[in-house]
C-alpha cells in the first residue's frame, strides 16, 4: 500500500522549477519510493486502481500513468491540451479513467472516457461528452466502472436566478451512450448518488424545497420524492435503502424509503448534524457534530434506520470532536435483510419528525393553536407527497367576511415564507417580489388583530 504526501515547495538556483513536493511511501516497510515535482495546486494528488497495479499523475498537459508502483518508469501517457482534472475508475482490471478538458475561446468543456492501456488514436475514447457553462465539475464513477456522471458548475448564473452559479448533469457510458439528464426543477443540484447496484442514480436539486428523482441508465427518471427540505442523498451499501436528508443550514431532517417499494420506513431528525454514513450492516447509520464545522454540542449518535437512537455519546465541556468512523469491512460481508417498518427497540426513543400541521405564520406560532376539524391531504400527483390542504378546517369567527379576511391574509403570508426559503437557498427575487416580502410585518400585524378580535 503506498501513501503520497505533499510536502512545501522552495525554489534554489540549482532548481528553478522548486524541489521535490510529492513523496511516495510504501506504509508497509516505510521506505521512500519516489519524491516527485508537481507544479498543480488542483487535481495534484496521484490516484490508484484497487487493486494498486495501475497509478496515475497529471503532468502539465498529460497523465503519466505507472504499473506495479514503479514509478522510475512511465507505462504510458494520455496527452490532452489543457487536461484539468480526471477520475480513476474503481474495481478490477481493466482499469478506465474520465478526463476532463475545460472550454476556452469560445471553445466547449469536454469529458472523455478511456479504458488503459488504449489512449491514443482518434478512436481510443469509449465516450465523449462536451458541454458549454462549465468553470469546474465533479466526475462519479458508479461501482461497476460501467458509466460515469458528471455535474458541471459555472461560478456566476449570467440569469441572475441564483448566487451559487448554474449547474448541469450530463451521464457517460463506456458503451458510447451520453446524454443531459433533464432536472424539472429549476436551481442548484445539491448532491447526486449512485445506487450500489449501479443501475440507478438519485439527484437532490432546485430551489428549496428541493426535489429529489431517481434515474435509470437511460436518464429517464423511475421515481420522484417530491419536494421537501434536504440537500443530500445516502444509499445503504447493499442499495436498498436510501436517505433524503437536509443537513447544513437546514434543521437535519432526514426521509428512510425502502427502495424497492418506494416505501417511506422512518422520518427521524438530527439538528446540527454535520456528519451521516451507513454502517457497513446496512442497518444502521451515524450522525454526528463535529468540530471545526460547529465547536458547540459535539457528540454522535447511532441510529436504526427505523428511527430509534441506539446509542449517544456527547463530548465533555470544553472538548472537540473531529471525526467519526465506521470500523471498514469488505463488500459483500453483510447480506441484504428484509425493510423493517416498525422501530427498533431502544431505551433513548426516536427523534421522529411531527406531523405536518396547518400553516401559521412564524409571528403567531406562540398563541394558542385553535381547535380545528381533521385535516385532509389530497395528492398532487401520483410522485408527490400529499401535501396538507386546511381550507376545510379553518376555526370560524362568526364572521364570513373576516373569516374571508384573514384567509387572504393567510395566503399572503404563506407566499412570502416561500419566497424567504428561495432567497435563502440563493435565488435572487424580482423587485415585485421583494416588495411582497417587505409587506410581511404589516400582514402579520393584521391578522393578529383579527385573531384577537375573534
Amino acid at each position: 500500500m503506498s501513501l503520497c504526501l505533499p510536502v512545501c515547495l522552495s525554489e534554489t538556483q540549482d532548481s528553478p522549477q522548486g524541489e521535490a513536493n510529492l513523496q511516495l511511501w510504501d506504509l508497509q516497510s516505510g521506505q521512500l519510493i519516489k519524491a516527485l515535482y508537481q507544479k498543480k495546486v488542483d487535481s495534484w494528488c496521484p490516484s490508484w486502481s484497487d487493486d494498486e497495479k495501475i497509478s496515475v499523475r497529471s503532468v502539465n498537459n498529460e497523465l503519466h500513468f505507472y504499473e506495479n508502483n514503479d514509478f522510475n518508469s512511465i507505462a504510458n501517457k494520455l496527452h490532452m491540451q489543457k487536461v484539468s482534472d480526471f477520475v480513476l475508475s474503481p474495481g478490477a482490471q481493466p482499469s478506465k479513467v474520465v478526463v476532463y478538458v475545460p472550454g476556452s475561446k469560445g471553445a466547449p468543456s469536454f469529458v472523455r472516457l478511456y479504458q488503459y492501456p488504449v489512449l491514443g488514436g482518434p478512436t481510443a475514447a469509449l465516450a465523449n461528452k462536451s458541454f458549454f457553462k462549465a468553470d469546474r465539475v465533479t466526475m462519479q464513477w458508479n461501482k461497476r466502472a460501467s458509466a460515469v456522471l458528471v455535474t458541471a458548475s459555472t461560478e456566476v448564473d449570467k440569469t441572475g436566478a441564483s448566487y451559487y452559479g448554474e449547474q448541469t448533469l450530463h451521464y457517460l457510458a463506456v458503451n458510447g451512450e451520453t446524454a443531459l439528464v433533464q432536472l424539472q426543477k429549476s436551481g442548484p443540484i445539491y448532491d447526486v448518488a449512485w445506487s450500489p447496484n449501479s443501475a440507478e442514480f438519485c439527484v437532490v436539486y432546485g430551489f428549496m424545497p428541493a426535489k429529489a428523482t431517481v434515474f435509470n441508465l437511460k436518464c429517464d427518471p423511475v421515481f420522484d420524492f417530491g419536494t421537501g427540505p434536504r440537500n443530500a442523498a445516502y444509499y445503504s451499501p447493499q442499495g436498498h435503502i436510501l436517505v433524503l436528508a437536509g443537513f447544513g443550514n437546514l434543521r437535519g431532517q432526514m426521509e428512510v424509503w425502502d427502495v424497492k417499494k418506494y416505501k417511506q420506513v422512518s422520518k427521524p431528525q438530527a439538528p446540527d448534524a454535520t456528519h451521516f454514513s451507513w454502517c457497513p450492516d446496512g442497518e444502521h447509520v451515524v450522525t454526528a457534530t463535529c468540530s471545526p464545522r460547529l465547536r458547540v454540542s459535539n457528540g454522535f449518535k447511532v441510529w436504526h434506520y427505523t428511527g430509534s437512537v441506539l446509542h449517544k455519546w456527547d463530548v465533555a465541556a470544553g472538548s472537540e470532536l473531529w471525526e467519526v468512523r465506521w470500523q471498514p469491512f469488505p463488500d459483500g460481508s453483510f447480506p441484504e435483510r428484509p425493510v423493517k417498518y416498525q422501530a427498533a427497540p431502544s431505551e433513548l426513543g426516536t427523534t421522529q419528525a411531527p406531523p405536518t400541521q396547518a400553516y401559521r405564520p412564524p409571528a403567531l406560532r406562540h398563541l394558542p393553536a385553535t381547535p380545528s376539524a381533521k385535516l385532509e391531504a389530497k395528492p398532487e400527483s401520483p410522485s408527490e407527497p400529499a401535501p396538507v390542504s386546511n381550507s376545510q378546517s379553518e376555526p370560524s369567527s362568526g364572521d364570513p367576511e373576516t373569516d374571508k379576511k384573514m384567509k387572504n391574509l393567510k395566503k399572503k403570508l404563506k407566499a412570502i415564507e416561500e419566497l424567504k426559503e428561495q432567497q435563502a437557498a440563493g435565488k435572487v427575487l424580482q423587485k415585485n417580489q421583494l416588495e411582497k416580502v417587505q409587506k410581511e410585518e404589516q400582514l402579520l400585524k393584521e391578522l393578529e388583530e383579527l385573531q384577537i378580535g375573534q
